[in-house]
Order: structure tokens, then C-alpha cells, then sequence
């Protein structure tokens, strides 16, 4: 336990005193969120994925990211922060939503998520599908108004519905774009693969989004992808919409829509570190589906997705 500002700060468990494969299978076996008196940053699972196109599963990402979570050690050497000393951190668990009725999830999840917000704590979402990424744009645009959104993904995300549904795991980012959640200072990361036709990409441009694409990535390298998405966002207020799908399969084989050619789980852990140069205000990692995992890399991979985002707010917090 610390003391910050006369305030208890009750961390993680200690691994030298119990084993990481022993005990909460909490967020890096954080605290729960009923167990503190109040929390800077939070943990919050959506387990919900019935908006997929293709392969579900990803309902159970965030009890996998958990799990791949277990390794995870107090200090971070590479931003200089051991954020569970410097705010309180805590895993809210799960948030309830009907796995039934897409729209309704969507309001419960939306719900759920600006309560959790609104006395001023930051959110690490893991997901899920990525439509619910749609209710938490709406949280964070409660509190901060329209954002930036820095996208790392293989897909645009900017499609229509499909099938009848307005909202599915490919269009969470025109619905949001729609409502007014978003500013026209957007970027995607990652993408690649094939689209449905040329006229994706013009709708896109129109919605506020740029493009690197991974063939950018072998020229730009992480310092060029971080000035690049500096220069996009500027000073808004930016939410960051992880995929894991970003990641190659070799890296990310656990994944809804799995695209040959992707990031390395190294080159984005990379970029996401850089990210403290920017207003983050809130943060997702979704897509996990473990059903097509292998020894816990996607898991794993996600994990330390969200650590690194952990580290980023707990400098916001210092600061």
C-alpha cells in the first residue's frame, strides 16, 4: 500500500509473495474496484460480441486478457512509471448487456460505462467485439465532447450495417461518426487485406479519417507513425480503439477476421508507448476471441496492450 496526496493507494499482489498463477484472476491481480475507495483508472471487461460478421468468441476476450495478464510486473522501464504506486487502479469487472438484442446492449454498455466515468475516472475497455466501441465513444463523448479517434485496426470499421443491423463490429465507427462523437481529425493504423469496393475508402475520408496503412509502417517505422498520428489528433481530446486484428496473425492468431500482413505485437507496443504525447482520454482493446488462440499469444499480446496504456494514464495522473 502507498500514500498519494493522503490517499491510500492499495496495488497489485505482490508475486513474490504469492504466485502470478495464484489468487483474483483480476487485471495483472489488481484490486477490485469494490475493494478501494475510489479509482483514477479502471479495468472494465464487455463481454459481448453478437455483432460479429465472422468468428464469435471474443465475448470471452476479457477474462483471456486477465488471464495473459498474470505476468505483468509493477514497474515499466520504457515510460519509467510504476503506475499502480503512482493512482489507483482497479478492475471493475463485467459489465452486464444482453447477448440477444444488439441495440439494447449498446444502451446498457453506453449506460454502464458513463456512470463509471462520470466522477472523472479513465477506462480501459477490453472487449469484445468491436461494436462496442460505439457505447463507449458515447461514454467518454459525455465527458469530453468530440474526440479524436486513433484506430488501430486491419479494417476500416467505417462500413454500413449489414443483414438488418445498423450496428455490427464493422461499423461502430460511422454510427459514431453519425452522432457527432467524433472530430474530423481520425486516423486508422494497421490497415490492410481486401475491401468490398474502391468507395469504402472515399465514404471513409469523408467521415474525418486518414490512413496508414502496413505498408506505410515499413517505411515510416514507429517514430513516423507516432508523428504522424501527433500531427493528426493535435490537441483533441483522443480515444484509441485497439483491435488485436492490428497484429499479424503470426502474433494474433486469436481473432474474429484474421489479415495476413499485420503489425508486430513489438511495433505497436511501440507506438501505443508514444501515445503519451497525446490527450488520451479514454482507451478500448477488443477482438480477442481465445477459441482460436494459441498458448495465450493474443491474450498475452493484449495484455500488454492495455499495460502500456495503463503506464500512459498513470503519467497523466503523476502529472
Amino acid at each position: 500500500m502507498n500514500i498519494d496526496n493522503g490517499r491510500a493507494i492499495v496495488g497489485a499482489v505482490d508475486p513474490q509473495v504469492q504466485p502470478r498463477y495464484a489468487g483474483w484472476t483480476t487485471f495483472a491481480r489488481l484490486p477490485r474496484l469494490e475493494d478501494v475507495a475510489q479509482a483514477d483508472v479502471v479495468v472494465v471487461g464487455v463481454p459481448f460480441d453478437s455483432a460479429v460478421t465472422y468468428r464469435p468468441g471474443a465475448r470471452f476476450g476479457p477474462n483471456a486478457i486477465r488471464q495473459g495478464s498474470r505476468l505483468i510486473r509493477g514497474y515499466n522501464p520504457e515510460l519509467d512509471i510504476s503506475p499502480f504506486q503512482v493512482c489507483q487502479v482497479a478492475d471493475a469487472g463485467d459489465l452486464a448487456c444482453n447477448p440477444f438484442d444488439i441495440g439494447q446492449a449498446v444502451d446498457q454498455i453506453a449506460a454502464q460505462l458513463t456512470e463509471l466515468l462520470s466522477n472523472g475516472t479513465r477506462a480501459i475497455i477490453l472487449g469484445g467485439d468491436h461494436s462496442v466501441a460505439l457505447p463507449s465513444l458515447r461514454a467518454a463523448h459525455a465527458v469530453h465532447g468530440p474526440m479524436a479517434l486513433v484506430h488501430f485496426d486491419a479494417h476500416l470499421d467505417t462500413w454500413d450495417g449489414v443483414y438488418g443491423a445498423d450496428i455490427t463490429h464493422g461499423s461502430p465507427f460511422r454510427r459514431a461518426f453519425e452522432e457527432g462523437l467524433l472530430l474530423d481529425r481520425n486516423v486508422h493504423v494497421g490497415v490492410r487485406g481486401s475491401i468490398y469496393d474502391r468507395k469504402d475508402l472515399v465514404e471513409d475520408a469523408g467521415f474525418g479519417f486518414s490512413v496508414i496503412t502496413c505498408r506505410d509502417i515499413s517505411s515510416l517505422g514507429s517514430d513516423g507513425i507516432l508523428e504522424r498520428i501527433i500531427e493528426r489528433v493535435g490537441d483533441a481530446p483522443v480515444y484509441v480503439s485497439v483491435d488485436i486484428d492490428v497484429l499479424d496473425p503470426a502474433h494474433a492468431p486469436g481473432t474474429g477476421t484474421p489479415e495476413a500482413g499485420g503489425m508486430s505485437s513489438r511495433e505497436l507496443l511501440e507506438v501505443v508507448r508514444g501515445l503519451d504525447a497525446v490527450n488520451l482520454v479514454g482507451v478500448d482493446v477488443v477482438e480477442v476471441s481465445p477459441a482460436y488462440d494459441h498458448a495465450e499469444i493474443t491474450a498475452i499480446a493484449a495484455a500488454n496492450v492495455a499495460w502500456e496504456f495503463l503506464s500512459v494514464f498513470g503519467r497523466k495522473v503523476q502529472r
